[in-house]
């Protein structure tokens, strides 16, 4: 069974997007802000009453914040913090030979854009998954952009600029789509005369528009990934609960028409049991329309295969953003995975668990990407750089191997900056 003809993915075309923006983006590099007001108003039919968000209205939305939203904030930051930190990366000095030293140094990137959409959900969370990995990482100057909204007197949305207060995140632009990219990408100078500097790296999902910005600007800044509609697949065996596993699926379908929701189980019976709570449950949600496009979308399904052996080596073809293994034994399962943006382990462990406060990051690769990437941490925002030490007695050493390796690729300039250093050594 082949996965690329079993669960096709929902069509994104980034290439037309990137004709689309490709003129906001030039906009922005040559007219700065204005253009960015502009595209905002024309897109979005709003623009801010500034571009940068002023820190008083950034402490009033942190002081106006729910306390139990406030609560679970700090719980998910919290828990982030303890994950994240456990993957700081130490110097490696490896001794070659006796005078030969090569050192591995970690450098934090030194400013971020981190992107946080606005559109048909709000995304606190997407804060925390973002600003965690890149403070524990040391980078030295974070900003965010995030949509204007038409009902919250054009900043964006109060609990998005409540989290990044709570964050300590201070730079904040009313900001999004390709534009905002562009302006992270270019820098601008703002209608106070202050300035946006240009950022090094931008990471955090967006729509196509935003993911085609990313594309194109790539090389002027780096990024984290092509964020596509997000995903489920669940491998299930007949220990499972069918409630559980539909609302599983149905929780990711309400992301999104496009968002890809896939049981891959041997158990008829438990399929038919699944179909049959999905059709329960779904009227009783509050996207019925989203989640229903999504469920019924030709990237959506319910596969059954002759084993779970089977149904593994379709998952790991399939590469999901995130994969539950709801099987007896799902441990041992999940660690024969392969290829999987997120495994999230046993009936208890959810996605939304991991969406939200599981302490694991959840911008995670999609549409395939799981197969050769990897989801956001730490090492996103920090730059392996080795550090070379040789004294003349190491150099002497290894010369003759550099000047033959040289002279083999045709490239006598590299051997002569040996024998510069010691001549009659050929």
């Amino acid at each position: 069974m082949d996965a690329r003809t079993t669960l096709p993915r929902a069509a994104m075309d980034v290439a037309d997007a990137s004709a689309v923006i490709a003129p906001i983006l030039e906009d922005v590099r040559t007219q700065g802000a204005s253009a960015v007001a502009a595209w905002s108003r024309k897109l979005d039919g709003v623009v801010p009453p500034s571009l940068r968000v002023p820190l008083e209205v950034l402490a009033r939305c942190e002081a106006e914040l729910d306390p139990k939203v406030r609560a679970a904030l700090l719980e998910s930051i919290r828990r982030a913090r303890i994950v994240h930190i456990d993957q700081r990366r130490v110097d490696v000095e490896t001794i070659v030979v006796p005078g030969g030293t090569v050192t591995e140094r970690w450098i934090p990137v030194s400013r971020v854009g981190l992107y946080v959409p606005g559109g048909r959900a709000v995304y606190p969370s997407s804060v925390i998954m973002n600003v965690v990995p890149a403070q524990v990482a040391g980078v030295a100057s974070l900003v965010v952009v995030s949509p204007p909204q038409k009902n919250f007197d054009g900043w964006p949305h109060p609990t998005i600029l409540a989290a990044c207060s709570l964050l300590g995140v201070d730079e904040v632009y009313a900001v999004g789509g390709a534009q905002a990219v562009a302006m992270l990408a270019y820098g601008v100078e703002l209608e106070d005369g202050s300035r946006c500097a240009p950022v090094d790296l931008v990471t955090g999902p967006g729509n196509i528009y935003v993911t085609a910005a990313k594309r194109s600007l790539q090389g002027v800044i780096g990024i984290d990934s092509e964020a596509g509609p997000t995903e489920v697949a669940i491998l299930a065996d007949d220990s499972a609960n069918a409630s559980y596993i539909a609302a599983d699926l149905i929780s990711q379908a309400e992301h999104d028409p496009m968002a890809a929701a896939v049981l891959v189980t041997p158990s008829e019976a438990l399929a038919d049991a699944v179909i049959e709570e999905v059709n329960r449950q779904v009227p009783l949600t509050k996207h019925v329309e989203r989640i229903a496009a999504a469920l019924q979308g030709e990237q959506s399904a319910v596969v059954l295969v002759d084993s779970l052996d089977e149904g593994l080596e379709l998952v790991n073809q399939y590469a999901a953003e995130h994969l539950e293994i709801q099987t007896v034994n799902a441990r041992e399962w999940a660690m024969r995975v392969r290829n999987a943006g997120a495994i999230f382990v046993g009936a208890f462990a959810p996605v939304s668990l991991g969406d939200y406060a599981a302490g694991s990051n959840h911008v995670l690769p999609t549409a395939g990407a799981a197969r050769h990437s990897s989801g956001l941490s730490v090492q996103s925002f920090l730059r392996g750089v080795h550090v070379i030490e040789y004294d003349e007695t190491a150099l002497r050493d290894v010369a003759e191997h550099v000047i033959a390796l040289a002279q083999a690729e045709d490239l006598p300039g590299h051997g002569a900056a040996i024998t510069v250093r010691f001549p009659g050594q050929s």
